[in-house]
């Protein structure tokens, strides 16, 4: 008999003490509210039963104590705690029950109750860890409760059996037909093109995003003037053959209204479904062949055609296509590409409209940076490099001129800002100081003083750092440097002996800081020995955001040491070139090399 239910029983499951997560399951399942607190009282896990009791979330109770919570008198009064059994027994480490209590609900109501603790303890201390409770409703309240409990339950079960059927057609097809999976892609190419300002970067990036996950193919056209139409990415799946990507370039002209989508995506605005691409109808013009000729070369199943940017403004289309007949593409995806179009559409506008205003600003900023003079024997050299594609053109410039006295003033500085607004602040400051250094002759530290306090009054400038400095001294040598500088990087001297220097000294606040300042700025002097080079630069050649001033700096000393025999022309080339990789800023560089004394020559 025994193996006969053993026999029979294979077929049947069983439950076992050893079976994973059996206690929990039992405690989750268990139709009877169970609260466990610790030796405080305090709540530290509850089973959906007792959320359904006590109409509170077990989120909500868990570190609250169980007697001020719940435990009332038959009025709804707080019991006294030293009234209380549950915490005598808590107190005792003892087993307790009570009939007739009253428990306040998180809805407000009080329910009658019957309770049973039973103390935890450690199985190897036999310290006592807190206490089981078990609660259950009394007399018509449980009838009403469990009545209650079963139409949530039922609701549950509703519930959950539409939460099954939702999951198991959602197994059945693609993540993207989700509108969930549609808003994200969305989201996620928006983050993608909010990181370059710069249109090929930001459609390669669309495309990788693009393929394969909406479609298996991705082509972009460009309008370029009111007619032309430029090819400028195509993306294909991996695997594909070489030269299926061979499309790009310039298009034929859009021409009048066609049958073509592409030609009604360009002149209409209006985006184009295709389920079934059709490519036995011949073309009604030549754009549309091209772009005939690509469907078939994809071996496109079903294509969507969007605008690029608005109705009004059409920048130009994207096409997506799909070469599986089972997965062509609907009007959901024909809502989420219209709305990617939209976005890139914004892209492309700002970043050509960047990309107009840097070029005016890079061209005011180059001509306004002055020619080198001839100065007896000095060499002089400077170089300007306006920052890297997707960077704003900054406020960075260089000068070197004649005072009245005959005597070399160099200038080196940083309007902060980065657009036309920096470049053409940089221009009153260069004119106002050359202005002013001219006509005193007094300490450097005097004349940017003085440039300090018109700063705000007669140019736009907020703020702004510079290096000015005079290299006075005969023909003959000896040389000595005067400089002051407002908050920029030192100047750099290389001697022939094979020795680099920053000169700190002089330093002072930016300009535009302290417009109540009453002390004067310190001006400072070293000597310029024969044949030494004096760099002035600005912080584009040392600063990478989110690294270490001093690395910067102790790289730039490195490299101007190894080119410091070389000719100045050489070494300003040489050192624009190596300018960190990650700089987003511009760099303005200026060079002094000092002629050998009488004796030496």
């Amino acid at each position: 008999m025994a193996e006969g239910l053993r026999s029979g029983g294979e077929h049947e499951r069983r439950l076992s003490s050893r079976a994973p997560a059996l206690w929990q399951r039992v405690v989750e399942q268990l139709g009877t509210a169970l609260a466990v607190i610790d030796p405080a009282g305090r709540i530290v896990a509850v089973n959906p039963a007792a959320e359904r009791l006590l109409q509170r979330a077990a989120g909500s109770v868990y570190g609250r104590d169980l007697h001020d919570l719940c435990h009332r008198d038959p009025g709804g009064g707080l019991v006294p705690r030293e009234r209380c059994p549950l915490l005598w027994a808590l107190a005792e480490r003892r087993a307790a029950r009570g009939d007739d209590d009253r428990c306040l609900r998180g809805d407000g109501r009080l329910v009658p109750i019957s309770w049973s603790a039973t103390p935890l303890a450690d199985d190897v201390s036999g310290v006592c860890l807190g206490m089981a409770v078990l609660i259950v409703e009394t007399a018509a309240d449980r009838l009403a409760g469990r009545k209650r409990a079963e139409r949530a339950e039922r609701s549950e079960r509703v519930e959950r059996s539409e939460r099954v059927e939702q999951a198991e057609r959602a197994a059945h097809t693609s993540a993207l037909e989700s509108l969930a999976e549609r808003l994200t892609l969305v989201a996620e190419i928006t983050d993608v093109l909010g990181q370059t300002l710069e249109v090929d970067e930001a459609l390669a990036r669309l495309s990788r995003v693009l393929v394969p996950r909406l479609a298996d193919w991705a082509a972009v056209d460009l309008r370029v003037g009111s007619r032309q139409v430029h090819r400028v990415a195509v993306t294909g799946p991996e695997g594909r053959a070489p030269g299926q990507e061979d499309w790009r370039g310039h298009l034929p002209p859009a021409g009048e209204a066609t049958h073509s989508p592409l030609v009604q995506v360009l002149n209409e605005g209006a985006p184009v479904l295709q389920e079934r691409v059709d490519l036995d109808a011949p073309p009604d013009s030549p754009l549309a062949a091209v772009h005939d000729a690509f469907l078939g070369a994809t071996g496109a199943a079903s294509a969507v055609t969007v605008p690029l940017g608005s109705r009004r403004q059409v920048t130009g289309a994207l096409t997506l296509v799909r070469t599986d007949s089972a997965w062509p593409f609907d009007t959901g995806d024909l809502d989420v590409a219209s709305d990617i179009g939209r976005r890139v559409g914004v892209v492309i506008d700002n970043a050509l409209r960047f990309g107009r205003q840097r070029a005016v600003a890079e061209a005011m900023q180059r001509n306004l940076l002055p020619p080198l003079p001839l100065h007896g024997r000095f060499q002089l050299a400077a170089r300007y490099q306006p920052a890297p594609p997707g960077s704003q053109v900054g406020g960075d410039w260089y000068d070197a001129f004649a005072l009245r006295d005959g005597t070399l003033a160099l200038v080196i500085g940083d309007v902060v800002g980065h657009d036309l607004t920096a470049a053409a602040g940089m221009a009153q400051l260069h004119g106002i100081l050359r202005s002013l250094a001219w006509d005193h002759a007094e300490p450097t530290g005097a004349v940017v003083d003085r440039l300090d306090d018109a700063l705000h009054a007669i140019t736009i400038v907020r703020m702004a750092t510079l290096v000015l400095a005079r290299v006075e001294g005969p023909d003959t040598g000896p040389w000595t440097l005067h400089w002051t500088s407002a908050g920029h990087p030192p100047p750099l001297l290389l001697t022939p002996d094979g020795n680099a220097q920053y000169l700190e000294a002089g330093q002072g606040l930016i300009l535009g800081t302290d417009p109540c300042a009453v002390d004067p700025r310190p001006s400072a002097a070293h000597a310029l020995p024969p044949r030494s080079t004096l760099l002035l630069y600005t912080d584009g050649l040392i600063e990478v955001p989110g690294s270490d001033l001093t690395r910067g700096l102790s790289r730039l000393r490195r490299h101007a040491l190894a080119l410091a025999h070389e000719p100045l022309d050489i070494l300003c080339d040489q050192l624009a070139a190596r300018t960190p990789l990650g700089s987003t800023d511009d760099v303005a560089l200026l060079a002094l090399r000092l002629p050998a004394d009488r004796a030496e020559a």
